[in-house]
């Protein structure tokens, strides 16, 4: 945002720069006069684009300011500074070659150099740009602290179920997640949304994500971005997504099992919430035993149903009889699915 010390000096420099026009102004219709004449036509054309300029240059110069700074934000550093780079070093050899095109006759031994310095500062730009990853991966290896250098720093953007979840909040502070985590603005009008639904479980759902949003700012150790880039255009949140992540070239990070594949089919790297879950689980083979309490029915006849501290599912066959009770039982079986990882097994057989 703009600060208000910056549009006074805005106000100042339009001030100076419109009053300049204007004292040059009342120079040339003064010319010839004199006396009081001289004087006012000198003196009121000098004060009137003084204030002009005071008065206007913020409404002149603010609105393409900001343009250009919502541009800026859309850049990463590491494009920023290559760009600057290429743009230098193309306009350092245009001038270079372009000094023996002024001998040129006529027009062209000005417009010549013009386009020679243009082209080449442009061909700077995207010769640097176009090798934004290596250099990111050159200086990663030597600042690994800056942002945008090396692989370490990419930037996550956050899904809205990702946020509600919660368990991001508690990934982040592990350090196992590397980066910025970018959310963007089109996710935060959707959980305001969502929190200020009529019901009551989406409302409570919604007010979770901002509090999980809060704890991230506040308690994570990774930077947490809040990206202005939108697509009218889209047609839901997550083609909104999908564009985003393809623009950023960065990974979504969700739990959605629509959006992970359509993601994946529009080459999308997604960093899946369950996937990671499932991945980390104790992992159970059959023949072992332990202990869960049966805590409803299952879907076949005597089934019951119980569940792991991590959330696994445990189907006892046989189970139904002890409900609400502790049961020693031995694993069967174990099945992974794309909902999660279910076990199946049967009541300990007493020696």
């Amino acid at each position: 945002m703009l600060g208000n010390g910056l549009i006074v000096l805005i106000r100042i420099v339009g001030a100076v720069f419109f009053g300049f026009i204007g004292l040059r102004t009342g120079q040339f219709l003064a010319e010839g006069d004199s006396g009081l004449t001289r004087i006012v036509l000198w003196t009121a054309p000098s004060v009137g684009f003084t204030l002009f300029g005071a008065v206007m240059a913020p409404f002149v110069i603010l609105p393409p300011l900001r343009k250009f700074q919502e541009w800026l934000r859309q850049i990463r550093p590491i494009q920023l500074v290559l760009g600057t780079l290429g743009l230098v070093a193309g306009l350092l050899a245009g001038a270079i070659l372009g000094a023996a095109m002024f001998t040129l006759p006529g027009i062209g031994g000005w417009l010549a150099p013009f386009i020679i310095s243009v082209v080449l500062g442009l061909l700077g730009v995207a010769a640097l740009v176009s090798r934004e990853e290596e250099f990111a991966s050159f200086l990663g290896r030597y600042l690994p602290g800056i942002e945008g250098a090396g692989s370490q720093s990419r930037e996550v953007i956050v899904d809205t179920s990702a946020v509600i979840d919660g368990r991001i909040a508690d990934v982040a502070a592990t350090g196992f997640l590397n980066g910025t985590l970018v959310v963007p603005r089109f996710i935060l009008d959707e959980l305001r949304h969502i929190a200020d639904s009529s019901d009551t479980m989406r409302r409570n759902r919604g007010r979770r994500g901002l509090e999980v949003l809060g704890r991230l700012q506040k308690e994570s150790p990774l930077p947490v971005r809040v990206a202005d880039e939108d697509f009218p255009d889209a047609t839901d949140v997550d083609a909104k997504l999908i564009r985003l992540a393809k623009k950023l070239k960065s990974p979504i990070l969700t739990n959605d099992f629509n959006l992970n594949r359509i993601a994946e089919l529009d080459n999308v790297s997604v960093l899946n919430v369950n996937n990671l879950a499932n991945a980390v689980k104790v992992i159970v083979l059959p023949g072992e035993e332990m202990v869960v309490r049966i805590m409803q029915e299952g879907k076949e006849m005597g089934q019951g149903v119980g569940f792991l501290d991590d959330g696994t599912m445990v189907v006892v066959e046989g189970g139904r009889r002890h409900l609400n009770e502790q049961v020693d039982v031995t694993v069967t079986r174990v099945l992974q699915t794309v909902a999660g990882r279910m076990i199946f097994a049967q009541p300990k057989v007493a020696n």
